[in-house]
């Protein structure tokens, strides 16, 4: 890892894609958000957060919180580490149960950022986190994948590397993201390599790291080190990383071992209950975000226990569960007041927050796919969210990953980018020449300021279809997910990946060579 220097690393990371000017595509692009060509920057929202608690039912779910940290105790399981550590900052260990005292978990918190840099192997890519910056990443966790051929089936290292290229290519896609779908073909103790390698070399975005186990996490730091350097990496965020809360209110020896090891490294922790409400909390809007504050208080503490300073993100993934099944329902309204509650919650603390994405439960990319997507990535973008986990491809409640979702996925970002810019008030904006010159009973196709403007006026989307009946019938009466299948055909035809070292190239190669000779494979 030393033989090659953080500035060589950054530096030959930093090249431009082959193919980032592809001319008139690249322009038309650029232009709608829609095709692959240049990314556009991560979003600075330039409107307002909205808000449904006011400082009385804020000053509420603190209070309960309070209660819940201190007469009820938050579990950390298996690790005596953890528990030393909060005995020494002042908690009443009983147990693997920890008691909180009142503001301890808050003064902890006081060394956290509330902003700070993921920063890309190319600089031009580097996201910001926090304050009114939103950050979009792909799909999460899927073991299954809906393929281009229409078939549901297990994922392959091969699915795992087209995502990762598609997120590439979205403009409006800020992040290549994570566990984009799990490589079943690959043994289990080793697929991380593999993922944490796709990302860096089909990708110059930046990318989450493994948190299945803590040695996965350790591979993960070695392998960004080989990229960025050693004191780049101890000295700045290089990944983002998933911790989740086995809720309600335990902090398992896995989510805890990977924590420690990228506090540790300074690297970012997303600190994120895992919420079925009705199953994994009450199935209150109340009760919940009185978990979820309680269960990230304790988990983002400990963070700044093991590293002063460490990066932390208060994070939550709300869904509601059908009372007569049992399975998790998405797009509805209870989720969408948690998360709006929770961002609210997040800022008051001055953390970073991350919910939302384009959740579904159908099975198919359909009209219920779309609802559900649409009402809670409107409700991610409302609530002032800094970091947007399954932003795209996202199917039948998280199961699969979907190709022909995460187009249309995608398209709907591009249009939360321009939503995200506010309302243009320039000269240009105003338009009173324009009113000017129409006048009253006339139109305004032909005047001037519109033949100035209209390629840059309005988001166009390069799936929606918005043609005659007639044209439409003609081209073959395709559905929009017919259109998106084609467009990832496309995409994926015309993938060119962005350059990266050679010298980089070979050491991570002999990396992952080293550590996969040194266990046998391992299937659970």
């Amino acid at each position: 890892m030393s033989d090659v220097t953080e500035q060589g690393a950054v530096e030959g990371g930093g090249r431009r894609a082959r193919g980032e000017g592809r001319g008139a595509a690249a322009r038309r692009a650029s232009r709608t958000g829609g095709g692959p060509g240049p990314s556009l920057p991560y979003i600075q929202r330039k409107i307002r957060e909205y808000e449904v608690l006011d400082e009385e039912g804020l000053q509420l779910i603190e209070r309960n919180a309070d209660i819940v940290l201190e007469e009820i105790g938050i579990e950390f399981r298996d690790d005596a580490e953890a528990l030393e550590l909060w005995k020494a900052a002042g908690a009443d260990v009983r147990g693997q149960r920890v008691h909180f005292p009142k503001g301890l978990c808050r003064e902890l918190l006081k060394t956290a950022p509330s902003n700070f840099t993921w920063h890309a192997r190319n600089p031009e890519r580097n996201a910001h986190i926090g304050g009114k910056a939103t950050v979009f990443a792909p799909v999460y966790g899927p073991p299954f994948v809906r393929d281009l051929d229409g078939n549901r089936r297990y994922a392959t290292i091969e699915d795992f590397r087209n995502f990762v290229k598609l997120a590439y290519m979205a403009p409006s896609m800020h992040s290549s993201g994570g566990t984009v779908c799990e490589p079943v073909d690959i043994p289990v103790n080793k697929r991380h390599l593999d993922m944490v390698y796709s990302h860096i070399r089909y990708s110059d975005k930046p990318f989450m790291g493994s948190v299945t186990a803590p040695e996965r996490a350790e591979d993960t730091i070695a392998m960004a080190k080989i990229v960025f350097g050693d004191d780049f990496v101890e000295n700045n965020t290089v990944t983002l990383n998933l911790i989740n809360a086995n809720s309600p209110m335990v902090f398992d020896e896995t989510m805890v071992g990977a924590l420690k090891v990228y506090a540790r490294h300074n690297q970012a922790c997303v600190l994120s209950p895992f919420i079925l409400s009705g199953a994994m909390s009450p199935v209150t809007v109340a009760g919940t975000l009185t978990q979820i504050l309680a269960e990230v208080l304790a988990g983002a503490s400990f963070t700044q226990l093991i590293r002063k300073g460490a990066p932390v993100l208060f994070g939550t993934f709300a869904a509601s569960i059908s009372m007569q099944s049992g399975a998790p329902t998405f797009g509805t309204p209870e989720p969408s007041l948690v998360s709006y509650g929770a961002a609210q919650l997040a800022r008051r603390l001055g953390l970073p927050f991350r919910t939302g994405g384009s959740l579904c439960g159908s099975k198919v990319p359909d009209a219920q796919a779309a609802h559900e997507s649409s009402n809670t990535l409107n409700m991610t973008l409302l609530a002032g969210t800094n970091f947007v986990l399954h932003a795209a491809g996202w199917l039948e409640g998280g199961l699969v990953s979907s190709y022909e979702k995460f187009m249309i996925d995608q398209d709907q970002l591009g249009m939360m980018q321009k939503m995200a810019e506010g309302v243009d008030l320039s000269e240009n904006a105003q338009a009173l020449d324009a009113i000017r010159e129409v006048g009253p009973g006339s139109h305004y196709l032909g005047c001037a300021h519109t033949q100035a403007n209209f390629q840059t006026a309005f988001y166009r989307s390069p799936l929606a279809d918005n043609n005659s009946f007639e044209q439409w019938e003609i081209e073959g009466e395709k559905r929009i997910e017919q259109r998106a299948n084609a467009l990832a055909r496309s995409w994926l035809e015309h993938y060119e990946a962005p350059y990266l070292d050679p010298a980089i190239d070979e050491a991570l190669k002999e990396y992952i060579a080293k550590r996969k000779d040194s266990m046998p494979d391992a299937f659970t």
